[in-house]
C-alpha cells in the first residue's frame, strides 16, 4: 500500500500535466431555420503562436453557400491560411482523425475573408458562428490583432426541380 499511493499521486500529477499542456477545446453553434451548425476548434495562446494549419471541426445540418461556395450538409475540418493582405478559409472533407494535416486532394474548396483590425487583442483564437434572420449568419475568427470573417446563408432555396 506505502508504493501504490505515491505512484497513484504521481500518476494523477502526470496526468494534470498532460491535460494542461494541451489545449482548451472550444465550441461555438448557431441554429437557424431548425437547422444546427456546430464548429469546435482547439483555442491556440495567440503569443508567438501559429494559426496557420490549425484544423477546426465544422458540422452543418443544412446545405450552405459560404462566400460563393455551395457546401453540403455534412462533416468538414475548417483550416485558415493567413497571408499579410487577405486569409483564406479553407474547407476541407477531410475527416477529424485524418485532418491533423491538409491533404489539398480532400479541399472543397477556398474562400477569402473579410478582414479588420481587432478592437483589442486577443490573447487566444476565438471563434464564434452568429445568425442574422433565419438563413443568414458569420463565421467570426480573433486572432492577435485581426479579425477575419465569413458570411453564409443557408440553402434554404432550391429550385423545384417539378417546375
Amino acid at each position: 500500500m506505502r508504493i501504490a499511493l505515491p505512484s497513484a499521486i504521481l500518476l494523477v500529477c502526470l496526468a494534470a500535466l498532460v491535460v494542461a499542456q494541451q489545449p482548451a477545446f472550444q465550441q461555438t453553434a448557431v441554429k437557424m431555420s431548425g437547422k444546427t451548425i456546430t464548429l469546435k476548434y482547439s483555442a491556440l495562446a495567440t503569443s508567438g503562436g501559429k494559426i496557420a494549419g490549425t484544423p477546426a471541426l465544422f458540422h452543418t445540418d443544412s446545405d450552405l453557400e459560404v462566400q460563393g461556395l455551395a457546401v453540403p450538409k455534412g462533416d468538414y475540418t475548417l483550416y485558415v491560411l493567413p497571408d499579410a493582405k487577405e486569409w483564406q478559409l479553407i474547407v476541407s472533407k477531410q475527416p477529424g482523425a485524418q485532418a491533423a494535416a491538409l491533404n489539398p486532394k480532400m479541399e472543397l474548396g477556398r474562400v477569402p475573408m473579410d478582414m479588420k483590425k481587432a478592437g483589442a487583442p486577443a490573447g487566444t483564437l476565438r471563434m464564434t458562428l452568429s445568425s442574422f434572420g433565419n438563413v443568414s449568419g458569420k463565421l467570426e475568427l480573433a486572432w492577435e490583432n485581426t479579425v477575419a470573417s465569413v458570411p453564409f446563408n443557408l440553402d434554404a432555396l432550391r429550385p423545384n426541380v417539378e417546375w
